[in-house]
Order: structure tokens, then C-alpha cells, then sequence
């Protein structure tokens, strides 16, 4: 029983956001992006792009082409 308990802390600890790395979150927000036809922007989207979601926590945003 206290095996699950070891797993569960470890889990717990794994999935929580370092500061400066966001881990497994924001790796999932950058492949989205790129999954939509979109790219991961530093300051903000190019006048002919419109903001379709976010690349990492921080606020790098995620841009595409306006249709």
C-alpha cells in the first residue's frame, strides 16, 4: 500500500511546473500549435496573423495565417 503512495507522490512531482521550464504543459501547447499550422511566436503575431492559442505559459503565443 504504500507503494501507490511513493507513486503517487512521484507522479504529483513530475507533472509540476518548474519556474523557467514548464515542463510537459507547454510542450503540449507547442505541438497544438504546430498540429493547427501555427507557430510559436515571442512578442506577438505579424499583422497578416491572427492568434489562434498560447505555445508556454509565459505568453509566447501561437500564430497563424488569417484565412
Amino acid at each position: 500500500m504504500r507503494v501507490y503512495y511513493l507513486l503517487f507522490e512521484f507522479l504529483f512531482l513530475f507533472l509540476l511546473p518548474v519556474p523557467g521550464n514548464s515542463g510537459i504543459i507547454s510542450e503540449l501547447q507547442k505541438y497544438y500549435c504546430k498540429r493547427r499550422s501555427g507557430r510559436c511566436a515571442l512578442i506577438g503575431c505579424l499583422p497578416k496573423e491572427e492568434q489562434i492559442g498560447r505555445c508556454a505559459l509565459s505568453g509566447r503565443k501561437c500564430c497563424q495565417k488569417k484565412k
